[in-house]
């Protein structure tokens, strides 16, 4: 009798992390579900399951849940990575706008967790990795609702974490620095990438792949059996930085 596939699902699946995420999961043998507003090109693996889902939207995550449900009984790994961003500073931002970006980037990991929770424990456990980011300690002007939103991921992340430890059920957060994904290029032109850039300890931004990488780590059990509860920054070194010692 053949092993059985472990299964990952991630959201924000057709981002630049999400895409170098499913393709480090299933180079590695894993069978993935992807869920994302936006349709995915024709690169989603075909043993896998790709949702279209606004996850702002509760209705559209328990249809996108009973889905999963449909494909697969089990799950190993879920990762919350789909996230919404308003830049505009705190005194401009609507109502509606902290509420949408709430919604997407905290309420829907929530969601997932109370919906996934169940094929987990069929699993025999598993692993949450909640993608939160460096905005959660260390933020800048005009970001207030997302980083208010990824700093409340760090708490739920904690939470998660000491609730799920009897099911053998683990849950970390990584914080991601800048990294070259839409997300990022669209809010700021070349200069100022370049000034961000410069300003890391490594000299650059991070690629996709790179934060896939870490994400893997902390979804293995195999690599990180005994975290839990945890944070890990990637980088390249930003917040360590003073920023009396910047240009």
């Amino acid at each position: 009798m053949s092993e059985r596939k472990r299964v990952m699902l991630i959201t924000g699946a057709a981002g630049g992390v999400g895409k170098a995420t499913l393709k480090v999961f299933a180079e590695a043998g894993w069978q993935v579900i992807g869920v994302d507003r936006r349709a995915f090109d024709a690169s989603f693996p075909e043993d896998g399951l790709f949702i279209q889902a606004d996850i702002a939207k509760p209705d559209e995550v328990k249809a996108a849940f009973e889905k999963v449900q449909g494909f697969t009984p089990m799950l190993d790994v879920v990762i919350n990575n789909a996230a919404k961003q308003v830049v505009k500073p705190l005194l401009e931002t609507t109502i509606e706008e902290w509420d949408m970006v709430m919604a997407a980037n905290l309420r829907a990991v929530f969601l997932w967790a109370q919906f996934t929770h169940p094929l987990m424990v069929a699993a025999g456990g598993g692993a949450f990795v909640n993608v939160s980011s460096v905005h959660a300690v260390a933020t800048s002007p005009g970001v207030s609702s997302y980083a208010a939103s990824k700093g409340g991921i760090l708490a739920l992340t904690r939470s998660m974490a000491i609730e799920f430890a009897g099911d053998n059920i683990r849950a970390n957060a990584i914080l991601p620095g800048a990294v070259n994904t839409p997300m990022l290029t669209e809010h700021l032109n070349k200069e100022r990438l370049e000034n961000l850039a410069r300003r890391t300890v490594n000299g650059r931004i991070g690629e996709p792949e790179e934060i896939a990488k870490a994400i893997y780590f902390l979804a293995d059990s195999s690599q990180s059996s005994f975290m839990t509860g945890q944070a890990i920054i990637v980088d390249g070194g930003a917040i360590c930085l003073l920023s009396t010692e910047g240009e």
